[in-house]
């Protein structure tokens, strides 16, 4: 008899804990065991949960991100119901670790203690390639049309180049020749606007359109082909001031 009214008051003493965890973030699964009567829970979304618990049980609070919690339910627990856990991150420092070699800031040097290798080119397999700027559509056709000697001596026979012949005499190779002078005329044309128009009309209310025929009127210049090449800054500039302020009578003069 005595023993089952201490049990009955053995159970009278289990409560349903109520409580929530606090942390940095992910506040949902994390594991909630009640260690001495091998209850287990986890935690809601918003971090709260519930377990059987009586006095003096074990709770542990874990989970793989946070540092785990072992609280032992006291009187005030119990009066409560009610336990409120907070977790700390866990950070796990690494040894520092260096990986591959070292770099002193030194490009050359740091190129040269590299074990990266060179991708092969077609030098290294012996395959002739062209390492220049890459051709335009109308420069890679006028190539197609004029490239190789016009003829062949060989110890043995003559060749004549039937396909450069017959492009030159049908005038395909000059008009192609025109085409590409004034695809670099046009390109260089555009760059010099691109450089200078703002520079130029920093002063002056003028439409976009007229900026433009401005341009086209320099480039019809003789001496615009030779400003091109030498690709100076200062010597455009001042040739366009010239051409900005030059007076309409020099231009008709020029034209006689």
């Amino acid at each position: 008899m005595i023993a089952l009214l201490l049990c009955v008051c053995s159970d009278a003493q289990t409560i349903d804990l109520k409580g929530k965890v606090t942390a940095s973030s992910d506040l949902g699964s994390i594991h909630v065991l009640n260690v001495t009567a091998q209850e287990f829970t986890i935690t809601q979304s918003n971090g709260n949960f519930s377990v059987p618990a009586r006095l003096n049980d074990t709770i542990l609070v874990s989970s793989i991100q946070y540092i785990p919690q072992s609280i032992v339910v006291t009187e005030t627990i119990l009066k409560l119901e009610y336990l409120s856990v907070k977790l700390e991150d866990r950070v796990n420092e690494l040894d520092e670790v260096v990986v591959g070699k070292v770099l002193t800031g030194d490009l050359f040097l740091d190129i040269g203690n590299s074990d990266a290798k060179p991708d092969i080119n077609f030098y290294d397999v012996g395959i002739p390639g062209y390492t220049g700027k890459p051709k335009t559509q109308k420069e890679r056709r006028l190539y197609e049309a004029d490239a190789g000697k016009m003829v062949i001596i060989a110890p043995l026979f003559i060749g004549i180049n039937i396909h450069k012949m017959l492009n030159r005499i049908s005038g395909r190779t000059k008009k192609l020749k025109s085409a590409v002078k004034l695809e670099e005329q046009v390109d260089c044309m555009n760059k010099i606007k691109s450089e200078f128009s703002k520079l130029l009309f920093a002063d002056y209310e003028i439409e976009e359109h007229l900026k433009i025929e401005f341009f086209y009127f320099v480039s019809e210049d003789p001496k615009f082909e030779m400003i091109c090449k030498a690709d100076n800054d200062f010597e455009t500039y001042e040739f366009l001031i010239q051409k900005l302020y030059m007076n309409p009578n020099d231009s008709l003069e020029s034209k006689d």
